[in-house]
């Protein structure tokens, strides 16, 4: 990808050190949460989980539901070679892993599921033979770890329908899955599930046996899927599974998926989640990517330690059962990146990492962009004028973050004022994507960006 040089307004090139930096006093981003409003619940202390955005690799944009244990293995230790050295320590499967039908991106409505003999959703021994017996997918999560890595599951929302069909008996009960079912709460979707009633007494138990096992296994992450949306339905479900969690022993991520999940239940989302998603499925299309600008500029306020508003998964590389690469163009990528680093949303990949080339690579990799994400403070959106966005930020020592974009079709050259940024005397730029100092400026930053083009920069005191 071509290196954007941006024109510095009363610049002298200089090969400077950026060792020197100007010690601006600004707080860490702390969530403010919002009143009591949608869907609520008493605040409650945060697990300390996902101080910083969770990094990591997801298989659904790349395997759809079709993911096997030896593509797994095989991806994990590409992930460890290749993207943990970064700092992308968590190894995801996606939907379906319980499917033995599965085929794609579409879902079978007379799918079966693998289950135990209390309706839990079991791997299925066809695709992953490790889990034969009733092993589940402990070893997998035990050689993931290995490698250093986290594993993350993804799980939908209730009861399998075919738990419900067989009524199968819930762990430590006296109940079976047709009195805890809600047959009118179904996905509009994907028909493997109904609701939880979490009235009944036993709903409760359900989820607690489902996410033991889940510790049992060695589970990192959980994605539950069909929880966002409508989310004041769904937050009895939730609440249910944060507290099944809490029961479990272990220090497990919850992901919220999909959204967009309203911004009148922050309270409550970022009560009981680490993650949740700020949009529907997020795919290699610029309108869509173009949607997310005023979806992270709403959600900035409520991202910090222990809960990050989520633009969704990276479908860059080989994507869609390897039937063809990223639909964004170069200049596109690196406006995904530079947006969700600066509003630092989580990085995980979705593309194929069998087929990882050296430009996806370098993108994903750059430790100077990925420090903006993961250590960044008071992030926040800037308006300055029509035809562009910036977003500025801070380092931990109290540089300058500062992120142009151009969301049009042609070439532009946005800019912004020092003073817009609160400096009051010139600074030394520093190109985050090239990784070189560039100049030093009296008044303003401007850059010459290709259309739906970013840049991104580190200022410090000259």
């Amino acid at each position: 990808m071509s290196d954007f040089l941006p024109r510095l307004t009363g610049a002298t090139d200089v090969a400077s050190d950026i060792t020197r930096r100007s010690l601006l006093v600004g707080a860490a981003t702390v969530p403010v949460l919002a009143g009591s409003v949608g869907a609520t619940a008493a605040p409650r202390e945060k697990p300390k989980l996902a101080q910083t955005p969770p990094m990591g690799w997801n298989s659904w944009n790349s395997f759809a539901t079709t993911i096997t244990e030896a593509q797994a293995m095989e991806t994990a230790t590409i992930m460890r070679d290749r993207l943990l050295p970064a700092g992308y320590s968590i190894f995801t499967i996606d939907i379906q892993w319980y499917e033995p039908g599965a085929t794609g991106y579409a879902y079978r409505a007379d799918a079966v599921p693998v289950l135990d003999a209390y309706g839990r959703l079991q791997p299925d021994p066809k695709r992953f033979p490790s889990a034969a017996d009733g092993r589940g997918f402990r070893s997998i999560a035990d050689r993931v770890h290995a490698m250093g890595l986290q594993f993350g599951i993804h799980l939908m929302r209730g009861i399998p329908r075919e738990a419900v069909r067989r009524n199968l008996p819930i762990l430590g009960t006296r109940y079976r899955a047709q009195d805890i079912a809600d047959q009118t709460s179904i996905c509009s979707w994907n028909s493997d599930m109904y609701g939880v009633d979490m009235r009944h007494p036993a709903a409760q138990a359900y989820y607690d046996s489902v996410f033991a096992q889940y510790a049992d296994w060695g589970v990192d992450l959980v994605k539950m899927d069909d929880m966002s949306r409508p989310y004041d339905s769904h937050a009895p479900e939730i609440e249910g599974a944060a507290k099944a969690i809490g029961r479990s022993g272990r220090p497990i991520l919850l992901s919220l998926s999909p959204g967009e999940t309203p911004l009148a239940s922050a309270d409550h989302v970022w009560a009981h989640a680490q993650m949740w998603r700020i949009s529907d499925d997020f795919w290699d299309e610029w309108p869509l990517l173009d949607a997310q600008f005023v979806r992270l500029e709403n959600w900035q306020r409520f991202a910090g330690p222990g809960g990050w508003p989520d633009a969704d998964m990276l479908p860059l590389g080989r994507l869609a059962l390897g039937q063809r690469d990223t639909k964004f163009t170069p200049a596109e990528q690196r406006t995904l990146m530079t947006l969700w680093s600066i509003a630092r949303s989580p990085l995980i990949m979705g593309g194929d990492l069998r087929h990882l080339d050296a430009a996806t690579l370098d993108l994903l990799t750059n430790p100077e962009v990925i420090a903006v994400n993961q250590s960044s403070s008071a992030n926040r959106p800037l308006h300055v004028q029509d035809g562009m966005r910036a977003w500025t930020a801070r380092s931990p020592t109290g540089s300058t973050y500062l992120a142009l974009f151009n969301p049009g079709d042609k070439p532009s050259r946005p800019g912004v004022d020092l003073r817009w940024l609160d400096l009051r005397e010139s600074v030394r730029v520093r190109d985050l994507w090239a990784r070189r100092d560039i100049g030093t400026v009296a008044d303003r930053v401007e850059a010459d960006v290709p259309p739906h083009g970013a840049a991104l920069f580190r200022l410090d005191r000259a």
